[in-house]
């Protein structure tokens, strides 16, 4: 999709969220940054490809993931970032103070394709 490093924003409620997608080689993993607008708070969503864990690294579009079962999802869709916002708050674990912090990804994708929660 050519978003890559791309601010785009989101507004959930009534925060402003600027997100962008990026892919690390060392360590194969893709990042979905997500800054809360005003508060100085950041939230890095981290991919890290592994075992029945799969980031795009050619073989697919940019910012995909998948477990190679068939679910995919793309860190580029705007529905896709929003629900994994959404999973992230319902786990209570969105930053509150200003700073960066790192969320491992993958619990909150199984938790969305084992429910089919995909937009």
């Amino acid at each position: 999709m050519g978003t890559n490093g791309r601010l785009r924003s989101l507004v959930v409620g009534d925060a402003t969220w600027l997100w962008s997608v990026h892919h690390k080689h060392a360590e194969c993993r893709e990042i979905l940054s997500l800054h809360r607008e005003g508060a100085g708070v950041t939230l890095r969503i981290v991919f890290r490809a592994g075992p029945g864990r799969y980031v795009a690294e050619g073989h697919w579009y940019a910012g995909s993931i998948t477990n190679g079962r068939g679910d995919l999802l793309n860190l580029h869709e705007p529905g896709v970032v929003r629900r994994l916002l959404d999973e992230t708050a319902a786990r209570d674990a969105l930053p509150t103070i200003p700073g960066e912090s790192e969320l491992d990804g993958w619990p909150l994708f199984d938790a969305l394709v084992s429910r089919g929660d995909r937009p």
